[in-house]
């Protein structure tokens, strides 16, 4: 008999998903070893940056008051009395009529309180400079604690750590990092027409590349991913090595087998295994046959064997219960708006989550679908950009209406797209 399912909402789904909590864990890498990584800590300056006054250019550090007769007609001369290197300090306090060498970012000296930049420098000799414009008090100077001071937050827990983030590390001294740890993400291909990447293809017979594909998800997320290979539609088979790979893994995916035909075992293997089914149909194309079910503390996820459903499904549930687990409060996709490019006419009674690529224009992101808009398409996969959200309920879209984007790519996220998703005719 066909199971009959009842499709909830996909807020409503995710939100089942996200009262669930994988454990929180850190790991200590090395600095160059911490890109990519979520920090686990957040990130307080325990020293002023800059630490000192300093130069922002090569020129001579200066008093102002020394300065404020100078003109094209008088010019003012000063004594050249040392140079100062970035790393050095002058030794002594500037006096009057005095001027001091100094290289970009070196400590400005004591009596000085303005630096002229060497291009506006006539250079007498080795031991004079004339001026022909004054300079102000604190004219071209960095000041202490003018990019932040000692004890401020500079960046939170559960931030991602791109090149300036490690820039900020390497500034206060973090040679070790603290990086939230992977959560592992097991990944079991089911279907007895898979093949393994290297085989050549036969008769009704397909590469496994959903396993792939969630693979480089699972990492895009912030995860590791755990491989499991592939099994046939043998239902025995299937509920053994779930069973012994949950106890390996935080969470596990399996593709393929999540529909309600004779071969469909995803049903079958939450059964046997005892688990409470959070959902098994969601109101939203592709994937809408995609199931969640809680194994003790572990999380099952029953992803669809199209490749279309089954890259949608993960990234609207798996992507944000892992990013979750790295401590980011932004776990879902960044969400933005745009215009359609193109008219979309096919009618649905779901929302609909189409792969798209975005070109830009006067600043608005101008989409259209990337491929193919059915479930099984790969093609389409490997250009989009975005998930172009049309809510269901209509005839169709047509070119030039507004709609929400969801960004695949973006390490940013969003803290809760899911509400108020519509579509309109741009104003």
């Amino acid at each position: 008999m066909v199971e009959i399912r009842k499709p909830i909402r996909i807020a409503e789904a995710v939100g089942k998903v996200m009262q669930y909590e994988l454990s929180e864990r850190v790991d200590h890498v090395p600095l160059l070893e911490s890109d990519h990584r979520f920090l686990a800590k957040t990130l307080v300056a325990d020293h002023d940056v800059p630490p000192f006054d300093r130069s922002p250019y090569d020129g001579y550090a200066v008093r102002s008051t020394d300065t404020s007769t100078a003109n094209r007609n008088e010019p003012v001369t000063l004594s050249v009395v040392g140079e100062i290197g970035a790393g050095t300090v002058y030794p002594r306090t500037v006096q009057a009529g005095e001027a001091v060498r100094i290289m970009t970012g070196a400590k400005i000296p004591d009596g000085c309180d303005a630096v002229v930049m060497l291009e506006l420098v006539n250079e007498i000799n080795a031991e004079e400079i004339s001026l022909v414009r004054p300079l102000l008090h604190n004219d071209n100077i960095s000041f202490q604690g003018e990019d932040t001071r000692k004890d401020e937050s500079l960046v939170q827990r559960g931030s991602f750590i791109h090149p300036g983030v490690t820039a900020l590390l390497a500034t206060f001294g973090y040679d070790v990092v603290p990086v939230a740890r992977k959560p592992k993400v097991g990944i079991l291909a089911t279907g007895s027409e898979l093949l393994d990447v290297h085989e050549p293809l036969s008769p009704g017979k397909i590469r496994n590349s959903n396993a792939y594909m969630a693979a480089a998800q699972v990492k895009r997320a912030g995860g590791e991913p755990v491989m499991f290979g592939k099994l046939p539609d043998d239902l025995d088979q299937c509920v053994t090595a779930v069973s012994e790979h949950l106890q390996e893994v935080d969470v596990m995916i399996t593709t393929g087998g999540a529909s309600v035909g004779d071969f469909d075992l995803v049903p079958a293997i939450i059964e046997r295994l005892g688990a409470d089914t959070l959902f098994n149909k969601v109101a939203m194309r592709p994937g809408s046959v995609t199931t969640a079910a809680a194994v003790e503390d572990k999380l099952m996820f029953g992803l669809s064997g199209n490749p279309g459903a089954c890259y949608v499904g993960f990234e609207v549930f798996v992507r944000p219960l892992i990013r979750k687990a790295l401590g980011t409060k932004f776990a879902h996709l960044q969400r933005s708006k745009g215009v359609l490019g193109v008219d979309f006419p096919k009618p649905n009674p779901f929302t609909r989550l189409v792969r798209g690529v975005i070109e830009e224009s006067e600043g608005t992101h101008i989409v259209r679908p990337s491929g193919l808009d059915k479930s099984g398409s790969v093609i389409s996969l490997g250009e989009a950009d975005v998930f172009i959200v049309l809510p269901g309920g209509t005839r169709g879209y047509e070119k030039g209406m507004e709609v929400d984007l969801l960004f695949l790519e973006n390490q940013k996220g969003s803290e809760w797209p899911w509400d108020n998703l519509v579509a309109s005719y741009k104003s």
